[in-house]
């Protein structure tokens, strides 16, 4: 290498790698088109390597550009940091926070977090947006994304906050109508409550013990794809039904409803989602801090750790308070 890429050309490098687009990163920098490309001709020369894969329709980076991009985010961070420390400048986050959720997530968990953090960040506007079904954190501007289960996009930065899992369960009086299935196949003959969740196929239901994992595709003559209307269903008796656990914890503890195969369960961890590391946005960096303590010191009483099984194509950070994280 004849000389050092420049940092500039690394951010442009790497908001190409998340746009997919030369057109939208020129619009996002306030910039042209034909700067964008000399710019990254530049950077390949400098790193003697072509970076990106450009048709009509995508852009993606080659395997070398794969490479390049995650060193290219790890320098910038460092260089984030680095500016941080020279500055000492340590202000108060502010501006709009936009936040999206699930309708229980959001409801149940969120708000009463989100109410705490808006006291103690007055100057932050914090708008919680649910919606059962998945986001474009880029086309719909949103920062952060509170989600549970997997998360499948490569192009995003999966950071933990709390460890959960997805449990099945039903009424007393659906269990002595139709009675209690003995294996996952038994769910097939049973009326299951399906609900259009974000990370999984319509219908298929995966459940796990120590030993052995089952697919099982269910079904019933009840569906939606409002989480609440299927919590309503359940308790009224209608069917089976597959919930968080921390969702669930006090309506079986009531006695509103009972585990059904209660060996099996499923992974159901819940994530923040953002495009970018936290070095990036005090406001986004707050949040996930704040979130991560309040569900360990709550719901979810106990600090995350980061499980084998999600996706290793996704960019994970393990939050730390004192520390930042993506």
């Amino acid at each position: 290498m004849d000389r050092f890429p420049e940092l500039r050309d690394l951010q442009i490098f790497c908001a190409i790698v998340r746009l997919a687009s030369f057109t939208k990163t020129a619009t996002e920098l306030d910039t042209s088109s034909s700067y964008i490309s000399k710019r990254i001709s530049i950077l390949e020369r400098d790193l003697r390597c072509t970076l990106l894969h450009r048709t009509t329709r995508h852009v993606i980076p080659t395997e070398e550009g794969e490479v390049i991009h995650r060193w290219a985010l790890e320098i910038l961070d460092t260089a984030g940091q680095m500016h941080r420390a020279v500055t000492s400048i340590r202000s108060d986050p502010t501006g709009t926070l936009r936040i999206s959720s699930s309708f229980r997530l959001g409801r149940n968990l969120l708000a009463p977090a989100l109410s705490e953090l808006s006291i103690r960040y007055p100057r932050m506007e914090i708008s919680l947006i649910v919606m059962d079904r998945p986001v474009d954190l880029i086309a719909e501007s949103i920062d952060l994304d509170i989600r549970i289960g997997e998360v499948p996009e490569p192009h995003l930065i999966a950071h933990c906050l709390g460890v959960s899992r997805r449990v099945l369960c039903a009424s007393p009086d659906y269990i002595s109508r139709s009675g209690a299935p003995q294996t996952p196949e038994d769910l097939r003959d049973h009326a299951c409550l399906v609900f259009r969740e974000r990370d999984q196929p319509f219908g298929n239901w995966r459940l796990r013990t120590l030993d052995e994992v089952a697919a099982v595709k269910v079904g019933g003559p009840l569906s939606s794809n409002n989480n609440d209307i299927i919590w309503q269903w359940a308790l009224a008796g209608h069917g089976i039904m597959r919930a968080s656990a921390w969702d669930c914890e006090a309506s079986l503890a009531s006695g509103q409803l009972v585990r059904v195969l209660p060996d099996y369960h499923w992974p159901a961890n819940v994530w923040a989602v953002t495009t970018s590391r936290l070095s990036t946005s005090a406001k986004i960096r707050v949040c996930v801090e704040f979130l991560k303590k309040w569900l360990a010191a709550g719901p979810l009483g106990e600090a995350p750790e980061l499980p084998d099984s999600q996706h290793d194509g996704i960019m994970r950070e393990n939050v730390h308070l004192a520390s930042d994280h993506g």
